[in-house]
């Protein structure tokens, strides 16, 4: 027998070295297997219900890592929630309907107006599908669990049946309309968008400043006075009805050169200046009521341009008159009702001038801003031209610039219930606060909504027409939609004829012929999903509406979690979520959004494939995604560093309570010495702190907590001396029983709280806890902080004890800089302490040996005075020396009986490892052991 086997080294199969990449995937399909999702909520039937509603991602293309931040997210909650006494259900969905699916079918070269409508609505069904199928797998590869075998899907007839029944509701309550007010408008898509669908982004554009000849001054104006423009947008000039003045504003008529100009007075230095006015005069001062009613010439077209008053002009810039396109332009739209302006918009779909812009026919309206430029620089209109760089709307799908164009379009009128979503608003619980004041003002300043879109993959608008064009939407039409919706689809809608979709004998005042038609337009996607409480959160029986808790990007302030609001109020008065939580964006360490032209994008199959998917959770677990967040692998391999940390100290848990039985083994608290109760009191804060932390959704406060327990408490103290004695003292002694009992009891807790986080790794560590009864840790409950008398005074008196160990700690690190000792069991320690630092070590020496916990051979407390060259620590003075004696060569310690023994064999122990052995292995005690 060898020395060593005299030690009881802890010994387990559970690996260093994790192999996620190859595990995680059967663990997956053994999940799968036993149905654990479904078995974690039957276990928990009859609990309060959690409901986190699943915000449903776009089916187009596999994963990315904000997808993955996103799901994982919502897994930790989910696991949490079940594991913590609660009934927490988990159905994802996805959005699938829109024009990026479209445009994927465009490439590929099948042309959308060369087929039937049905057929290529089943293409576009197909291909969504295909793409739910893709990103449901790489969901799942993260270790997600949930009703991935019933997920929610927008295209399903059900949801879209629910999707109607609001639409239906809305209308009934007297919010729909259909208008022919200017709207976002993209040409690149062809189709209206949702302001929830713009993005801003710089673009350099011509400014202009332009003059339009007064043809009726009404007396008040010399009949030869030119009003004076500004405008960024030079091609909606062909468009211009009139010119808007604020009534309170003084404006002046200046004299340049030999013609008369109009232009506010306040900016008459600046306007005067950019037009390079060396000489003018001031001819007149007039009030802007005054010139409401006037009448000017349009610069090249043979029509007039009427002088309105608005009060939204402003002096901040421009000349204070307003160039008035109502069809380009919402403002424009609005202040010109009251004076019956018309709408005029010559700009097609694609963007194109039509016939109502002469000269101009099949221009894209970009260009037409050098067509018009030069015409009225031909009519002497054009004062000014320059080019300026500003932030300017596009499509967020395109990338592409976006008009304002009138085009007859349906709208929700958020003005009529604006005040009630404000007040659902204010009751939400934020858990990021600033989320409230986003949304507040977004739903404060946002105009109506437009819900009809000009595309062809998507939920019909459920309108038919009468032969006189009346609109019909009726509580009876659109449940009978609803109902073959339900059954069909909403395919359904291309299949057949209108009369063919209404009621069975439906009659309408403005059919005497019984002639019906039905609308063409789609409802915006943000409709689709924003209906997804009826569809999905009304729907499911395990769920429940309002649902407890929505979790996306911080975009979806202005998308889904505006939808969501917009449509619940609507139609019940009540907001579809009791909280709300956001995250940022995930981006690359330089702190780009990730982009395939930058090429800096990570996919999460290929983190897992590196590291796991226990890696990527960790990560998520690790960062604080209330904001943006960088990822790039070499951060990834940070996080793989942390794991392994975190691993291997579990790993030495299992290792050295390998023979321990907690039912034969475990020692009763009050058996416990001071730092093991010191260590249980930690334990206690930390799941107090990690708990909490859970429930406010701070996944960086569970890591950090978790990870500086194991680094601080466990690993630099509470490990560091206990494995001396794990290993040295017999096998069943109750010091080593003792250390065993708080190893396994931090041991099982941990694993349970970091289920979670990395549950791969925490179902792996409990495949090794064999006396623990289920069969999976998700299985279990969360630990709750047990109550320990004193525990406040027992964390002051061994923080105490720590801070003095530092001392003893910088003590050593000295001598050893000084070759006085090597490791710190080579060390013989006098401590010349104060009064409070004397009392403290008596306390400690009364059940524990103080040198093991410092691991050093011997600690002597002296009542003399300090010599000049101790280490001063506060009023505490330290000493150290070689400790005398031989070196055991058992325990390694430095004792003065090595060599003393009158056994041979036991010679080179001390007297307590020579001890333990006679008692534990009489044969090596008779025989010797092996030589080295």
């Amino acid at each position: 027998m060898k020395i060593k086997e005299t030690l009881n080294l802890g010994q387990t199969a559970f690996p260093m070295r994790a192999g996620l990449p190859n595990k995680e995937p059967k663990m997956q399909e053994a999940w799968d297997e036993a149905d654990l999702y479904a078995y974690r909520l039957k276990e928990n039937a009859g609990k309060p219900s959690f409901v986190l509603h699943d915000g449903p991602p776009y089916a187009n293309g596999d994963i990315h890592v904000g997808h993955a931040m996103n799901k994982i997210s919502k897994d930790i909650i989910i696991r949490y929630k079940n594991m913590a006494g609660f009934r927490a259900p988990y159905v994802p969905g996805w959005d699938t309907h829109g024009l990026p699916i479209e445009q994927v079918l465009t490439k590929k070269g099948i042309k959308r107006k060369e087929l039937d409508r049905a057929e290529y609505l089943r293409m576009c069904r197909d291909y969504a599908l295909t793409q739910v199928d893709l990103q449901r797998k790489g969901f799942k590869s993260l270790g997600v669990l949930g009703d991935w075998g019933n997920p929610y899907v927008t295209l399903q007839p059900e949801f879209e049946a629910a999707q109607i029944r609001v639409f239906g509701k809305m209308s009934e309550n007297g919010y729909i309309y259909k208008g022919a007010k200017p709207i976002y408008w993209s040409p690149s898509s062809e189709s209206s968008l949702a302001e929830a669908e713009i993005e801003y982004q710089d673009v350099c554009s011509a400014s202009i400043y332009v003059a339009f000849k007064a043809t009726d001054t009404k007396g008040l104006l010399p009949e030869d006075a030119e009003f004076v423009i500004w405008t960024t947008t030079p091609w909606t000039i062909p468009s211009n009805l009139g010119i808007f003045a604020h009534p309170d504003y003084d404006y002046v008529l200046v004299a340049v050169n030999d013609r008369k100009f109009v232009i506010a007075s306040e900016l008459l230095n600046t306007v005067a200046e950019k037009l390079e006015w060396a000489d003018y005069q001031v001819l007149q001062i007039i009030k802007g009521s005054d010139l409401d009613g006037m009448v000017a010439k349009h610069p090249f077209y043979d029509r007039d341009t009427l002088v309105m008053n608005a009060e939204y002009v402003t002096l901040e810039s421009g000349t204070g008159l307003v160039h008035v396109a109502p069809g380009h332009g919402e403002d424009d739209y609005f202040f010109s009702r009251k004076y019956k302006l018309g709408v005029l918009s010559p700009i097609d779909d694609r963007g194109y001038y039509t016939d109502e812009a002469p000269g101009l026919e099949g221009l894209f309206y970009d260009e037409g801003n050098k067509k018009v430029t030069e015409w009225l620089e031909e009519n002497n209109a054009l004062l000014k031209l320059e080019f300026f760089t500003h932030s300017y709307p596009h499509d967020w799908r395109t990338k592409k610039p976006v008009i304002f164009r009138a085009t007859p379009q349906w709208f929700a009128s958020i003005d009529k219930f604006r005040d009630n979503i404000l007040t659902e608003v204010e009751k939400v619980d934020w858990v990021v606060p600033w989320g409230k004041t986003r949304l507040y003002n977004m739903i404060r300043d946002r105009g109506d909504w437009v819900i009809s879109r000009q595309r062809a993959w998507g939920v019909p608008l459920p309108i038919f027409y009468a032969e006189d064009g009346t609109a019909i939407i009726t509580p009876e039409t659109t449940e009978h939609i609803a109902q073959l919706f339900a059954e069909n689809g909403s395919i359904i809608w291309w299949e057949r004829d209108a009369k063919d979709l209404l009621p069975e004998g439906f009659t309408h005042p403005g059919s005497p012929n019984g002639e019906f038609t039905k609308e063409t337009d789609i409802m915006d996607v943000w409709f689709d999903s924003g209906s997804s409480w009826n569809g999905v959160l009304n729907q499911r029986e395990e769920l429940t509406y309002p649902a407890d808790l929505y979790l996306e990007g911080s975009d979806q302030y202005r998308g889904w979690f505006n939808s969501s609001i917009t449509t619940s109020v609507a139609v019940n008065g009540i907001a579809p979520y009791k909280a709300v939580l956001s995250q940022g964006f995930v981006q690359d360490a330089k702190g780009r959004k990730f982009s395939k032209s930058l090429g800096n994008g990570i996919a999460p199959k290929d983190v897992t494939k590196q590291y796991g998917a226990d890696i990527l959770r960790l990560w998520v677990a690790s960062v604080d995604n209330t904001s943006d967040v960088r990822v790039s692998m070499d951060l990834i391999g940070q996080t793989s560093e942390a794991y392994r940390k975190i691993r291997n100290t579990l790993r030495f848990l299992i290792a050295n309570t390998s023979d321990f039985d907690k039912t034969k083994d475990a020692v009763a608290y009050e058996g416990l010495k001071g730092s093991d109760k010191y260590l249980l009191v930690r334990l206690n804060q930390v799941i107090q702190s990690v708990r909490e932390a859970y429930d406010r959704y701070n996944f960086m406060e569970v890591y950090r907590t978790i990870f500086n327990f194991l680094t601080n408490d466990m690993s630099a103290f509470y490990l560091d001396f206990a494995k001396d004695i794990v290993y040295i003292e017999t096998a069943k002694s109750t010091d080593r029983r003792r250390i065993q009992t708080v190893m396994y009891e931090i041991l099982v807790k941990l694993t349970k709280l970091l289920v979670p986080i990395v549950p791969h790794t925490s179902e792996e560590i409990w495949t090794y806890l064999e006396q623990e009864e289920e069969a999976y840790a998700y299985l279990t409950e969360m630990p709750s902080a047990d109550v320990i008398p004193d525990a406040a005074e027992m964390l002051d008196f061994w923080s105490a004890f720590l801070e003095f160990r530092t001392g003893v700690h910088k003590a050593l690190e000295m001598a050893r800089d000084e070759k006085v000792i090597g490791k710190s069991l080579e060390a013989s320690v006098m401590v010349y302490p104060d009064e409070a630092v004397k009392v403290l070590l008596a306390s400690v020496a009364e059940t524990e040996d103080v040198a093991t916990l410092l691991i050093v051979s011997e600690l002597i407390v002296s009542d003399q005075a300090a010599p000049e060259d101790a280490v001063k620590v506060g009023d505490t003075a330290i000493t150290v020396n070689h400790a005398v004696g031989g070196v055991c060569q058992r325990c390694r310690r430095i004792d003065e009986s090595v060599g003393t023994n009158a056994n041979a064999h036991l010679v080179e122990l001390c007297d307590h490892c020579a001890s333990i052995v006679t008692l534990e292995f009489p044969e090596a005690a008779a025989e010797g052991f092996e030589s080295k």
